[in-house]
């Protein structure tokens, strides 16, 4: 079944050829610093800097590259004077993250006790 032209197109993600959101997301949240960002941003903004001595110093460059393309998914904002922080929408997509933190936890003192 060909597509018709002119018929709009899901963007590219990385191990998908449908695009769906879910995998959309997953491309993006697996991008390297990403989930990190997100995770430093829970209990409220950082600069730049800040931020990026959170993540272990993060290469200034991939650090801007994430920041603009969180920003763009609509997760991260750039308050003035504030630096970064979650939008309600990141603050929803790290609420979601909070069960496996819970998980990694006692995982990992399974796997070291």
């Amino acid at each position: 079944m060909r597509k018709q032209a002119g018929t709009t197109r899901k963007p590219a993600v990385r191990g998908s050829r449908t695009g769906r959101p879910i995998m959309a997301l997953l491309d993006l949240l697996g991008r390297r610093w990403a989930l990190r960002i997100m995770w430093e941003l829970r209990e409220g903004s950082l600069t730049s800097r800040a931020l990026r001595t959170a993540c272990d110093e993060a290469s200034p460059t991939v650090m801007q590259t994430r920041l603009s393309e969180l920003r763009e998914a609509g997760l991260i904002e750039l308050a003035q004077g504030d630096g970064y922080g979650l939008t309600e929408l990141g603050k929803e997509l790290n609420e979601t993250f909070l069960p496996l933190h819970r998980f990694a936890e006692r995982w990992s003192k399974q796997m070291t006790g």
